[in-house]
């Protein structure tokens, strides 16, 4: 809900999906690069806020039993791919280099580790099962939110329908495996 406060309150002429086309090709593709740049560091920060709770995850559940320490590092690696190049694409489209995609989906990952840590520091004296859930329950409602709002249109205006919804139906598939093969 809070993200979606925060894309109500984004005026409808910057709000990327909100915008009609322009008349002039120039000016459009400006508006489309704009509109990438702004979906990818928007993607950016939602992967970051998501990403901080899972490497605090990852860390507990490390120190309680190694082994599930493991398998949950697997599973969180598994989706972090797809999570990286939500980040990565469109800056890349955007802007035409590597670098600018690499260093934003590396710092939206980045997040991961520092989560661990400082989640670890400012909450271990309030660990337990409802804390987790209720982390993991507004992260999931973010992703959820993104997802949906911003990149699935955008996929679908970039490509072709038909390879967005597959690509949103496999990436569910791939979570429920790595949910029943992991956790």
């Amino acid at each position: 809900m809070v993200i979606a406060l925060i894309d109500w309150l984004i005026p409808s002429e910057e709000n990327p999906h909100e915008l009609k086309n322009m008349e002039e090709p120039e000016k459009a593709d400006e508006v489309k690069k704009a509109k990438l740049m702004r979906m990818g560091l928007f993607s950016a920060l939602a992967v970051g806020i998501h990403n901080f709770p899972e490497g605090l995850a990852t860390f507990m559940s490390a120190l309680a039993d190694p082994a599930l320490g493991v398998s949950i590092a697997v599973a969180i690696a598994i989706h972090n791919i797809p999570e990286g190049l939500a980040v990565s694409a469109p800056i890349h489209f955007a802007t035409g280099s590597r670098k600018k995609a690499f260093f934003w989906s590396f710092l939206s990952g980045l997040s991961e580790p520092v989560g661990a840590l400082i989640g670890y520091f400012l909450l271990r004296s309030v660990f337990n099962e409802a804390t987790f859930g209720a982390i993991f329950g507004a992260v999931a409602g973010i992703m959820v939110y993104i997802s949906l709002d911003e990149l699935l249109p955008t996929a679908e205006e970039y490509g072709e329908h038909h390879i967005a919804i597959f690509g949103l139906i496999a990436g569910m598939l791939v979570m429920a495996i790595s949910l029943v093969l992991f956790v």
